[in-house]
């Protein structure tokens, strides 16, 4: 990706004078575009669906005038550590009986903004107690950590306005979509991701970044990584016209999982010595007990664990 960045930049440049004052610094270019692990086998559920994703991504951000804005969101957006969260939302729409092209939509915009989430992290946070540098000359003073958060700001929007356009009033689909926007909404605001990302913040500073500490990496998992995968579930599950009890199941599913995935990332091969994790994994298949056929077993495969 880093390749792709300095390669068309360059060349986008040449073409376009408004872009002379831009840079791709090396801080975008150089977040690792890692597949979490229920994704690492390319052939998988989750990552066919993630592939899909992202050409619907593709054509949703295709790099048009004016450069300056849909560059940055385009690099921005594919350059992120990748999140299965999306793929579960599509994947509960086709457990219920949904068709994929009925979730795809909210789990584009859902992963558009995991992507100005986590890159907002990487930017904003590090950078955040020092000082401003001084623009080099020649530079624009513009470019900087406030510079990439313009565009990230951009890119929340953007995510809600793909996922109101989806509407099909000829299927009557406006009640679903309504509920989903509210649905992220909550997984994303100041409830949501950004109240664990400043929980985060605080936990970073304790000794050993609280890595010793269980019940608050529990509760961590729970409030950052389950939110989000609850969320992306239940609204897979909504807009595959699912029941009340379905959408609850699958939302329960979907916060185990999180959580399951959240221990991973923080503690790495170190999860398979954590009781905790095998009780998700198995509370998690528990709440698969109602579905039955085929897409019970793809789905399935989003839990990571012992």
């Amino acid at each position: 990706m880093a390749a792709y960045c300095l390669h068309n930049t360059s060349a986008l440049r040449l073409n376009n004078p408004t872009l002379s004052s831009f840079s791709c610094r090396p801080l975008l270019c150089q977040v690792p575009r890692k597949i979490i692990t229920m994704c690492r086998d390319q052939s998988s559920y989750c990552a066919s669906i993630t592939a899909e994703i992202e050409a619907h991504l593709k054509q949703a951000i295709p790099l048009k005038p004016p450069l300056t804005v849909f560059e940055p969101m385009h690099h921005m957006t594919f350059s992120a550590p990748l999140n299965s969260a999306p793929a579960l939302c599509v994947a509960a729409c086709e457990l219920i009986g949904g068709s994929r092209s009925q979730a795809m939509a909210a789990a584009s915009a859902l992963y558009l903004m995991l992507a100005a989430s986590v890159t907002h992290e990487k930017l904003h946070i590090p950078n955040r107690l020092k000082p401003k540098p001084k623009p080099a000359p020649g530079v624009c003073s513009a470019n900087g950590p406030m510079f990439d958060l313009m565009f990230l700001d951009a890119m929340v929007p953007f995510g809600y306005e793909l996922l109101a356009i989806s509407d099909d009033p000829d299927q009557d689909t406006s009640g679903r979509v309504l509920r989903v926007i509210v649905e992220l909404a909550r997984a994303m605001g100041s409830q949501g991701i950004i109240h664990a990302q400043y929980q985060g913040v605080i936990v970073s500073q304790l000794d050993g970044g609280g890595s010793n500490n269980i019940e608050l990496i529990d509760d961590m998992c729970r409030k950052k990584e389950g939110r989000v995968h609850a969320c992306a579930a239940a609204c897979g599950a909504i807009l595959g016209g699912a029941n009340e009890e379905e959408i609850e199941k699958l939302r329960k599913y979907g916060l185990y999982v999180g959580i399951i995935q959240g221990y991973t990332n923080r503690l790495g091969r170190k999860v398979k010595e954590i009781e905790r994790v095998v009780e998700l994994r198995n509370l998690a298949l528990k709440e698969l007990d109602h579905f039955k056929g085929q897409k019970v077993e793809e789905i399935s495969s989003f839990i990571v664990g012992p």
